[in-house]
């Protein structure tokens, strides 16, 4: 059983790899437009979510608990962790 979010990013993946020939691309946005409703290609916002202000339609506590992990890991930078810790307000 496939799942339908996995084919659309496959697709999604395909749009943006400079690797693709035009046919492989242009078949790939023809079924995201037939069975997704659209070829959403902006990936940017998705590419690093610990950058991104925006959580879209992202589960909040999994967001919550993301954030929470960056606050407290001795590897990550303290610059991180102020960020992380901004976000984490501002979801309250």
């Amino acid at each position: 059983m496939t799942n339908p979010n996995n084919v659309a990013g496959g697709h999604k993946a395909t749009l943006n790899n400079p690797k693709a020939s035009e046919e492989a691309k242009q078949h790939s946005k023809e079924v995201l437009e037939k069975e997704f409703g659209g070829a959403e290609t902006n990936t940017s916002s998705n590419t690093s979510s610990n950058t991104s202000s925006d959580t879209g339609n992202k589960n909040l506590n999994n967001v919550a608990g993301g954030l929470k992990a960056t606050i407290n890991n001795p590897k990550t930078s303290d610059e991180a962790k102020q960020s992380a810790q901004e976000r984490l307000d501002s979801m309250a």
